[in-house]
């Protein structure tokens, strides 16, 4: 949250050349507060752990949220209950004529498909045409994010090698961009993927930016020009075990599959990983919330 000072204070200008959050009392007085509201668009097949990790990082603000979660009718879950369903998911023929300030539209394990083979891949599309009218901002994570790039810009994705499978050091192309305050230098995030996309690609599209990179991991980050769309590759919602859930659960399947990088001490998958993700995932989470949402969403939201 910001700080409130006089119009005037010398502090003013000095506070915001550092990127510090600060509010004008003429702008204070102007602000109607009310609730945000947030949709969940929750692709992941373990609902309950996804849903939980994005509550987690969504709820350690002062703001007050109201969230719904959404899910696809088009594809029938196989690793979350019906009754869950039931009771906590709506459908897109039940939002689609209501307003957002926000949308997150989570990752799937559905990378080696092509797009147009997910066989829910009508139906995302419409609610990503939908966000963009009845959306302020929307937060894309992983494929998601690789889904929206290619429906809303054409940026195709690209088959890797290898899986990226661990957790990568960071950093940031514009230090004074809202989305990255409070940053440090390098920052880590762990990411669990057979496909990417390339800044090339970003580069050459007018409508995007690039905002963040890893030497390692590839493109991080990606808005577009207008901000409101924010694109982010890795899992930065992600718990202390759930790449080693990930792992095990391959090594128990007899698959092929590295140890995580920069995950367990040593590389040592007998010994508990070091987390360090966890500050940067709620600052990330906050600062979208705080930046472009709550500060830039009309009060009225019949007006986005």
């Amino acid at each position: 949250m910001p700080i409130k000072i006089p119009d005037l204070l010398p502090a003013t200008s000095v506070l915001e050349s550092e990127n510090i959050f600060v509010m004008t009392e003429h702008r204070a007085l102007r602000q109607d507060i009310r609730p945000l509201r947030l949709l969940v668009l929750n692709l992941m097949p373990t609902k309950i752990v996804t849903e939980t990790q994005l509550l987690r990082k969504l709820s350690n603000t002062p703001l007050q949220i109201e969230i719904e979660l959404l899910r696809t009718l088009s594809h029938v879950s196989k690793n979350t209950g019906d009754e869950h369903l039931e009771s906590f998911y709506t459908t897109f023929e039940q939002v689609k004529n209501k307003r957002y300030d926000g949308l997150i539209i989570t990752g799937a394990p559905v990378e080696n498909l092509d797009f147009s083979d997910v066989d829910y891949w009508d139906e995302l599309c419409e609610i990503m045409e939908w966000s963009k009218t009845n959306v302020y901002s929307t937060l894309h994570i992983c494929w998601g994010a690789q889904a929206a790039l290619y429906y809303h810009y054409n940026i195709p994705k690209y088959q890797l090698e290898k899986k990226k499978f661990g957790v990568y050091p960071h950093y940031t192309l514009d230090k004074k961009l809202p989305l990255f305050r409070g940053f440090d230098e390098i920052f880590f995030v762990p990411h669990s993927r057979h496909t990417e996309v390339h800044s090339e690609d970003i580069a050459a599209c007018p409508d995007l930016k690039l905002i963040s990179l890893s030497e390692d991991a590839g493109v991080f980050g990606v808005m577009s020009k207008d901000e409101r769309q924010i694109f982010i590759m890795g899992h930065p919602e992600y718990d202390a075990d759930t790449l080693a859930a990930e792992y095990f659960r391959d090594v128990n399947k007899g698959l092929d599959i590295d140890v995580p990088k920069n995950y367990f001490p040593n590389d040592d998958p007998t010994m508990p990983p070091v987390v360090t993700w966890r500050a940067h995932a709620q600052l990330l989470y906050g600062n979208w919330l705080n930046y472009y949402v709550y500060q830039t969403t009309p009060y009225d939201l019949s007006e986005i």
